[in-house]
Order: C-alpha cells, then structure tokens, then sequence
C-alpha cells in the first residue's frame, strides 16, 4: 500500500491547498473580461452618473485602456472630461485600472431608437395647391410638390 501512495504523490505532486487552483481555473475567464472591466460595466451609470451613462457606453477594458461607445459629438465632449472620469472610476474601483480612453463612434444599447418617417405626406397649404395647379407639365408639378412637401414637414 505504500508503495501506491508514493506512487500517486509522485503523478499528482502530493497534496495541494484548494487556493493554489484558483488562478489557473480563473485565467481564461479574466482574460476575456477583467475584474474591473465587469465592474466598470456593471456600475457604470453609478460611476459616470445618469447624463453620461445615457450617452455612453464601456466596451472593454484592456491594458488601462476603457473602450467607450459614444455617437456623435459626444466622443469630443468625453475627451475633455476623461481626466475627471478616469480619476472618478479609478476611486470607486480603488486601484488605478483606468489611464486613458478610447472612443467608438455607435450609439450606445440603451439609446432611444430614432423616429420612423411619417408614411403619409401632410397636405400642403392651400396657396401652395393653387399653384401647383396652374403648372402644365405633370413632371414638374410632382417635383415642385415634393419640394413643397419637404419645406412644410416641420411646420
């Protein structure tokens, strides 16, 4: 029997302490997202407040680098406020995880979708209908209509 038992201590290197497995399970999953990278995401309206998160989004955080989703003008505005972000999450996280910011332009998931199109024209103005119809030539009232249309739509 002891020959046995020097045998498995000799294939499986004896006896190991439960936490000497940890990192070597955990590895593959911290390598695609970081503990502080699933933090910065989970609390991300918390950290930045309700007006930034509404307009941005975190991507990803690798190598002190945060990916931000942000449309339009917005990347410009979070350039300016980056110092003041970084240092923000960077205390809430209590290491230094975030350094500088990368921008995306792509609205961010929670963003309100756009509107659709009207599907029926309004009608134009009465004055405008009068003259349309002293114009003879049917291509260039449809044109004219439709230029007409285009300048009434937000009136």
């Amino acid at each position: 029997m002891a020959a046995r038992d020097e045998e498995q201590k000799r294939f499986l290197g004896g006896p190991r302490p439960v936490g000497a497995l940890v990192p070597a399970l955990t590895r593959p999953a911290f390598k695609r997202k970081s503990p502080a990278g699933a933090q910065i995401m989970a609390d991300w309206p918390a950290l930045v407040g309700p007006a930034i998160a509404a307009v941005t989004q975190p991507l990803r955080l690798t190598q002190g680098t945060l990916t931000l989703a942000c449309a339009g003008p917005v990347a410009m505005e979070m350039q300016h406020l980056g110092p003041q972000l970084a240092s923000r999450i960077n205390a809430a996280l209590g290491r230094v995880a975030v350094e500088r910011f990368r921008f995306v332009q792509r609205a961010p998931s929670g963003a309100p979708p756009r509107k659709p199109r009207e599907s029926a024209p309004k009608p134009l103005p009465e004055a405008v209908e009068s003259a349309l119809a002293g114009v003879s030539s049917p291509e260039l009232r449809a044109a004219l209509a439709s230029l007409g249309r285009g300048v009434y739509r937000t009136r």
